[in-house]
């Protein structure tokens, strides 16, 4: 389970990096999608290794929240809506 953990941490450095120094627009709105997966792949884990069912649930918002954020950033990068 720590390898699992550990893979999913490089993820999220990479997306990180991905943000950062990204070409396009597009890179970096599927790298900040990606925090959102990774995050709630964490969560999930964690819950796992705790037997902590609060932690699913918290996992289940984070991906709300992601799916939420995903089309609010899209609707961002598109401009006004007047254009």
């Amino acid at each position: 389970m720590i390898y699992l953990a550990a893979i999913l941490l490089l993820t999220v450095f990479v997306g990180l990096w991905r943000v950062l120094r990204g070409p396009g627009r597009a890179d970096r709105l599927l790298a900040i999608q990606l925090f959102g997966t990774t995050g709630t792949a964490l969560l999930l884990l964690l819950a796992e290794w705790q037997a902590a069912p609060a932690l699913r649930d918290a996992a289940l918002v984070l991906a709300l929240l992601a799916a939420v954020l995903s089309a609010s950033l899209v609707q961002y990068l598109r401009g006004p809506a007047g254009e």
